[in-house]
């Protein structure tokens, strides 16, 4: 098959990788931008290349004009989460949205590889709209940890440099490694709710601030020099308390101010 071919084949994928990555990431901005803990910490995604695509296949013994329909990896999309117990809120989420269909799932965190690999795949198919008309896309998605993508980079690495064939003083280095990680996910659980409210704290605290200097900017063109620079002495004042409840009483009460000018800022949001 001529490399141009292959390239207008690969343009769906490319596409639904792009899109889904955009959605996903739009998740996480709609959990942090209302308060809310988001179960998905970041979004990666890629295409395979040609030609780990040509030697998968010879390996597999596909025939070239059945490359598509038996791949189920030509796209991919990787979820990270921060904690274990993320993963199935992320797999739910997957489950009830209509602009994908789950085909299949893997579940390789309560059944891991003998090589210690672990994550959980879901693949769905996932429709595009292209210049040739809509054609539906198998995409891999697969949902892990900070610690569990680690692993994941560092054995596929060692995969390419030894084809496949690590030494077994390497390979049991990395069954060492896989355990250690399963230890790090189990700590990081044990202490996840405290976490959490710090990193939701942090979050508040953040908005609250952008919200006040938000207000703040846009009082400086309509209100009394004098008095803006007096509300954002006291704002600089509450801030240094470093008291959370203070700097909501603060933001409600300059929402007031700043509604009576009619330059509220819109992103406001009770908490």
């Amino acid at each position: 098959m001529e490399i141009q071919l292959w390239r207008e084949i690969l343009t769906p994928y490319d596409l639904a990788v792009k899109e889904l990555i955009v959605k996903f990431e739009h998740l996480i901005y709609e959990h942090r931008s209302q308060g809310l803990y988001s179960p998905i910490e970041q979004v990666t995604g890629r295409v395979k290349t040609i030609a780990s695509i040509l030697d998968k296949a010879q390996k597999k013994k596909i025939p070239v004009n059945e490359i598509e329909e038996r791949f189920v990896d030509i796209a991919g999309v990787r979820i990270i989460c921060q904690f274990v117990e993320d993963i199935p809120k992320v797999v739910d989420i997957i489950r009830r949205r209509t602009d994908m269909e789950v085909v299949k799932e893997r579940d390789y965190i309560n059944h891991m590889k003998d090589s210690g690999y672990r994550s959980y795949h879901v693949i769905v198919n996932y429709e595009v709209q292209t210049l040739h008309g809509n054609k539906k896309i198998k995409v891999e998605i697969q949902i892990r940890t900070l610690a569990m993508n680690f692993w994941s980079t560092i054995e596929h690495s060692l995969q390419y440099k030894y084809k496949k064939n690590i030494p077994d003083h390497i390979r049991e280095k990395l069954t060492n490694a896989a355990n250690a990680i399963i230890s790090l996910d189990n700590e990081m659980s044990s202490v996840r709710s405290e976490i959490m409210d710090a990193q939701n704290s942090f979050q508040i605290h953040t908005k609250l601030v952008s919200d006040i200097l938000n207000n703040l900017q846009n009082l400086y063109g309509v209100a009394n020099e004098r008095e803006v620079l007096k509300i954002q002495d006291e704002f600089y004042r509450i801030y240094e308390l470093n008291d959370i409840d203070q700097l909501k009483r603060f933001c409600r009460e300059l929402d007031i101010i700043a509604e009576g000018y009619r330059v509220q800022s819109f992103t406001t949001e009770e908490m």
